[in-house]
């Protein structure tokens, strides 16, 4: 599917020219016979031969052999939505090789290779065993070392610093990922503070759409970053049952205000699934039951869309440019098919087992364990 494509390249590079082989061949003083072996795949022109042809099409040598080294945002986008179906449709062995075949390629095109690391992190899950799990994870982390290592690009950059800390913690190296990231989070480095001057700085010389729409992606990260933390909360607290039910308190208003399971109900699902841990955890079998029903709503409204996007609402109207400005768009990380192997997998959690008789949760994992 990613070969390359000189013999095709020249034929159709020829024709667009208007020029017969045999015209082709005077100019490069070789018989009409090595024009149509090149074309046909059964020879190759050798290196200083390859270099005229792309010097008289005017293309160059890696337009002529139809290599691509990087990709532009649209194609990466592509590829990852192939590559994240590959793993709910295929062996995940053959999933595999189609990402290292990848990887492999375009080694050069850190944008990618970034997105590649990501897409090891979203599903080393799969594998069979803890120590092939390991080996994606350490894979992946490979790839970051080489993006911060040669890559100029410090948005990127950012981003491959970001997902190595994340690998490691996969990996159980923690003092690492905090060797990462702590540096970062000193107070001194006024963090968020130039995003804030970016809106002012947008404000002062006129441009109040863009001023606008920073704000609004300042304040669905801000919404997003919070749910996450209070996720984190519950987590750390789950000892302390009147605290995580505060927190959950807190939570759902401020995820009603925003409208966060129509906005974003992946992050909604995610909040209910470790509010019902919670309560699990505490026995309090009821509120848990309450937690997962909430949570197979959010599930549904995800699979039920015609398609699993990161989107805007009313309120945050200026949102959908920003998310398309991200590197994969609006596209979501996973596939459906693998939401739903998740979801099955995440209600065999042992904080359950006490539950395990009730009609609602026989239900629940009847439905995603069926598809």
């Amino acid at each position: 599917m990613y070969g390359l494509d000189l013999a095709d390249n020249i034929a159709r590079l020829r024709h667009e020219r208007k020029i017969t082989q045999e015209e082709l061949a005077d100019f490069l003083g070789v018989t009409k016979a090595s024009v149509s072996k090149w074309e046909n795949a059964q020879s190759t022109p050798d290196l200083l031969m390859v270099l005229e042809l792309a010097t008289f099409f005017d293309v160059t040598v890696d337009g002529l052999l139809g290599y691509e080294p990087q990709l532009s945002r649209e194609q990466i986008r592509r590829r990852y939505g192939e590559l994240s179906g590959d793993f709910a449709k295929l062996p995940f062995d053959e999933a595999l090789g189609k990402v290292r075949s990848l990887a492999h390629r375009y080694y050069s095109c850190y944008p990618f290779l970034l997105q590649l690391s990501i897409l090891y992190w979203n599903h080393f899950m799969l594998a069979d065993t803890r120590e092939e799990q390991l080996k994606l994870l350490e894979e992946a982390d490979a790839w970051c070392d080489h993006i911060l290592e040669n890559c100029s690009d410090v948005g990127v950059c950012g981003s491959a610093l970001v997902v190595k800390a994340g690998l490691n913690l996969q990996m159980g190296r923690a003092a690492e990922t905090i060797a990462l990231l702590e540096p970062a989070a000193e107070p001194e480095r006024l963090a968020g503070q130039d995003s804030g001057l970016l809106v002012q700085a947008y404000q002062m010389v006129g441009e109040r759409e863009k001023a606008r729409s920073y704000v609004q992606a300042r304040q669905y990260l801000g919404l997003l970053n919070m749910v996450g933390d209070g996720m984190l909360s519950l987590a750390l607290y789950e000892d302390d049952l009147p605290r995580c039910e505060e927190t959950i308190h807190r939570l759902k208003g401020l995820m009603r205000g925003y409208q966060l399971e129509v906005l974003h109900p992946n992050m909604a699902a995610q909040f209910y699934f470790q509010s019902a841990l919670v309560y699990a955890v505490n026995e309090k079998w009821d509120e848990a039951l309450e937690a997962l029903g909430a949570f197979e709503k959010c599930i549904s409204r995800l699979l039920e869309a015609e398609e699993i996007t990161l989107h805007g609402d009313e309120y945050f109207d200026l949102l959908d440019e920003w998310i398309e400005r991200l590197p994969l768009g609006n596209m979501a990380p996973r596939d459906r098919g693998f939401i739903y192997k998740n979801v099955g997998e995440s209600l065999g959690h042992p904080a359950f087992y006490g539950m395990r008789e009730r009609k609602e949760f026989q239900r629940l994992v009847r439905r995603f364990t069926n598809n």
